[in-house]
């Protein structure tokens, strides 16, 4: 288990943690947690492209995430921001449904993974998303066996913190949902 860790939403103050994190080696500096998320030129993008873009949204105030810290230095990513701030995650997904954020990510730096990181910055996010005035977290975890969108989170760690299956996104995402109580 990680020794005692903090969590900060991505702002502009935390902005230059997310670059140290997401610029190390082996981390996801070819997406800058942009893949849910639309903007100009999305598909062509490059990483200097999704990465300005992603700065412009945290200048711009949008939510889009929190970082966890360990003795002061970030060590892991969850993207959780309002729903309607991404892309449409599911064909069921009813747009006019408000107050519902989405958790679409999760970056660990491999050297971490097995830690129990995920299991933190999943109930950070939760608890994030229900204090900023979220009425229900969904989330689109995959199998552990899943070879694809394992970036999105396992399915036993959603149910293990209270999510309950709600539907399908494709053939490997699950959709999953908590609510306020």
């Amino acid at each position: 288990m990680p020794a005692k860790l903090s969590f900060k939403p991505l702002t502009a103050s935390t902005w230059k943690d997310f670059e140290a994190l997401f610029e190390a080696k082996g981390a996801p500096k070819y997406c800058w947690c942009m893949a849910w998320r639309d903007f100009n030129n999305r598909q062509a993008s490059s990483s200097a492209q999704r990465k300005q873009a992603m700065h412009e949204r945290v200048k711009e105030r949008v939510p889009v995430g929190l970082l966890a810290y360990e003795a002061g230095e970030p060590v892991g990513w969850c993207s959780v921001a309002p729903r309607d701030t991404l892309m449409k995650m599911s064909p069921d997904q009813d747009e006019e449904e408000t107050g519902v954020w989405s958790i679409v990510c999760f970056y660990i730096p491999r050297a971490r993974r097995g830690e129990g990181l995920s299991e933190k910055l999943l109930e950070a996010a939760v608890k994030l998303a229900f204090k900023r005035g979220a009425k229900a977290i969904e989330g689109y975890p995959v199998a552990r066996t899943s070879p694809s969108y394992r970036f999105m989170g396992f399915l036993p760690l959603f149910k293990r913190h209270g999510f309950r299956q709600t539907g399908r996104a494709g053939s490997r995402r699950h959709v999953v949902r908590k609510t306020k109580r």
